[in-house]
């Protein structure tokens, strides 16, 4: 339905205001009131406030920086007397100032040897810059540039090409999720948890993003494709499509390139967002009949004829030239942050552009989109695909599945078994481990039965807080917060409820996880439910050894993993150095090196089956909350972004980039 939250045009820079212009806006506005024709629309919730939040480990720097000077009064805040006393001083102020720097640059300009002041510089007179102070000014943030009006094609990529644009979107979406994360955390700090109107994490990370220009294809649009996305990949957040360049309207359903902007005077469309917000819309997946934008009030009901022009203009001049334009459907999913995901399904073919009549009885534009063949199978077929997988897997897939639950029960949710290419049904073999086992001493060394004494859940301060250097790596929701070298979860000597944020990872599986066969990886794993970039996944089990007897083990070449192998991947998950100039990565608590290794050759959970990736989806998490022995951490894994079900997870073992499989152990 349409919001009335207002939004700032991209395209456009924010003009500054003046008092006059203020004013004659405001009559001109009453003046010429009419009824509000709401452009296509997405849901949005009621503004919110925008509050400074700081960095962590307390950076002095906010989040937004304001350009304008602290000693600007706001009129809104200070009293009619007093803001009409100080707008005469300044008007009087100014006035006087004005008319003596344009009498003496007369003089100037009449003498011809003497430099002439800039006219936009508020100096009386000229000034060396070589003997002034380089600190004595401090400039202010500049603002973020405006959208390109040059329409480029990416094309002809190669596999370096890929993978690079690849990971530069992947890091740009892990500093959105960060931001977004600890947005949200910092607001339940200060309103408290309870607080029933939530922050607005998803409009605060974008804003701190553009306002220190991480916004991707700024620089250009892009017609068609957008290098580093995949058909496929997932957003739960209509700003999250603007931060990545792949849908640049934070509202609006249609985005086009102006005509005002275009080199031919004639608007371009280059995506468009297919969510069931006219009630004329057809979708029936390759083929869309898509309804124009224009003609609908606040409560999305069609009561104006629509135009040709604006976005619908844009769409028929993108059919005239045979302009491919991207597609993105947003479908409503119970288990998003929001209540809703934006899948991006790939590209489409305007094919024909009409005017009807619609359900409403008000003429409306509607365009045949077709989608273009040899595209991989569209993301909103594999969501619906995968919720029926959920709740009636033989149904869907009568043949493949050896085990409809490998772990016997172990895990809270069933973990599958599926092969459909050959006869292996080694995973059937190994005895499943739910947790990691380790030797006795482990529990004594380092374990003084400690614990907190919080009753209803742990809050700031406690003890198990303090071991985590003041702060509690998950927010209300279980996300993690950031990566950390070593978390302490509250164990068996805290009176904590195990409900208690600080016991996340301890909970087991809760994602429905199935290890299938690929050709490409042998066996891999993959997700039936959509999990939150954050989000905990499960553990990496196995039984525990000393180096000595990993050495005795090695010699029957019986599988082994050694945890200090592990890329240290937690270091990238909120690491906002982008965002904060002297941003420190957590040191505390620190960890020594670690000097065991994993027997999986006989017992394993599937943790063991996840394939190896340079450009992993999923990181390794050292975790304590049963012993204190930072020696022996346990393994916790947790999604590095948005993963999508049915794709498959991968881990960085460590292992140099020409090992195309996963460890020896899994195939």
């Amino acid at each position: 339905m349409g919001s009335l939250v207002p939004f700032q045009d991209l395209n456009l820079l924010p003009s500054p205001v003046t008092a006059a212009t203020a004013t004659t806006s405001t009559a001109a506005a009453s003046a010429l009131l009419t009824p509000k024709i709401e452009p296509k629309t997405e849901p949005l919730d009621e503004p919110i406030q925008i509050h400074q939040l700081e960095c962590p480990q307390n950076h002095p720097e906010p989040f937004f920086s304001s350009s304008t000077p602290t000693f600007l009064a706001n009129s809104e805040n200070t009293p009619a007397s007093q803001s009409s006393d100080q707008d005469n001083v300044y008007t009087e102020f100014f006035r006087i100032s004005e008319l003596f720097r344009s009498a003496f640059n007369k003089r100037l300009e009449q003498s011809g040897d003497v430099e002439v002041l800039d006219p936009d510089s508020r100096a009386i007179v000229p000034v060396n810059q070589e003997n002034q102070l380089s600190n004595a000014v401090v400039s202010p943030r500049p603002r973020p540039p405006r959208r390109s009006s040059e329409l480029v094609r990416v094309t002809d990529l190669n596999l370096e090409d890929e993978r690079y644009f690849r990971d530069v979107v992947r890091r740009t979406r892990m500093v959105y999720d960060s931001l977004r994360i600890f947005a949200v955390d910092e607001d339940e700090k200060r309103r408290g948890e309870g607080h029933v109107k939530r922050a607005r994490g998803d409009l605060t990370a974008s804003s701190v993003m553009k306002d220190r220009g991480l916004w991707l294809n700024r620089d250009k649009r892009i017609v068609g494709s957008i290098p580093g996305v995949q058909i496929g990949d997932l957003f739960f957040f209509r700003m999250e499509l603007c931060v990545v360049g792949l849908h640049g309207q934070p509202q609006a359903g249609i985005d086009y390139l102006p005509g005002s902007q275009s080199s031919n005077g004639e608007p371009i469309a280059t995506s468009v967002i297919v969510s069931g917000g006219y009630e004329d819309d057809e979708d029936a997946g390759d083929l869309i009949i898509y309804t124009g934008h224009g003609g609908q009030d606040k409560f999305n009901k069609q009561c104006e004829h629509q135009k040709l022009e604006g976005g619908n203009l844009a769409l028929e001049r993108s059919m005239h030239y045979g302009i491919e334009v991207r597609v993105i459907r947003g479908i409503k999913y119970e288990r998003s942050l929001s209540s809703k995901v934006y899948v991006y399904d790939g590209l489409y073919k305007i094919l024909d552009c009409w005017f009807d009549v619609g359900k409403s009885g008000f003429g409306v534009y509607k365009y045949k989109l077709v989608r273009i063949e040899g595209q991989p199978e569209m993301g909103s077929s594999i969501l619906r695909f995968a919720e029926t997988l959920r709740s009636k897997p033989l149904s869907v897939r009568p043949m493949g599945y050896l085990s409809l639950d490998i772990s016997n029960k172990k895990e809270n949710v069933p973990v599958l078994l599926f092969n459909d290419i050959d006869k292996d049904h080694d995973p059937l073999y190994y005895e499943y481990l739910a947790k990691t086992v380790f030797p006795p001493f482990v529990f004594n060394q380092g374990s003084n039965g400690s614990g907190c004494d919080c009753i209803l859940g742990c809050t700031d301060g406690c003890f198990c807080a303090l071991k985590n250097g003041g702060e509690f790596a998950y927010n209300g929701n279980g996300s993690l917060l950031r990566g950390k070298p070593v978390i302490f979860e509250c164990g068996a000597f805290c009176k904590c409820p195990p409900s208690c944020r600080n016991r996340v990872s301890q909970r087991g599986l809760r994602n429905r996880l199935e290890v299938f066969r690929s050709r490409e990886t042998g066996w891999g794993v993959r997700s039936l439910d959509l999990i939150h970039a954050g989000a905990f996944i499960c553990e990496y089990t196995g039984v525990v050894l000393t180096m000595e007897q990993a050495q005795i083990i090695a010699m029957n070449g019986d599988s082994l993993i050694y945890p200090n192998r592990f890329s240290a991947r937690w270091t990238e998950w909120g690491d906002l150095s982008q965002v904060f100039s002297d941003y420190m990565r957590p040191s505390y608590p620190s960890i020594p090196p670690l000097d065991f290794a994993m027997d999986v050759s006989r017992m394993r959970n599937v943790a063991c089956y996840i394939s190896h990736s340079p450009t992993p989806n999923v990181m390794i998490q050292f975790v304590l909350y049963d012993h204190n022995n930072l020696m022996f951490p346990h393994l916790m894994l947790f999604a590095m972004e948005n993963i999508p079900p049915l794709r498959e997870l991968s881990l960085d073992y460590g292992v140099a980039d020409e090992w195309t499989g996963k460890l020896s152990i899994c195939n």
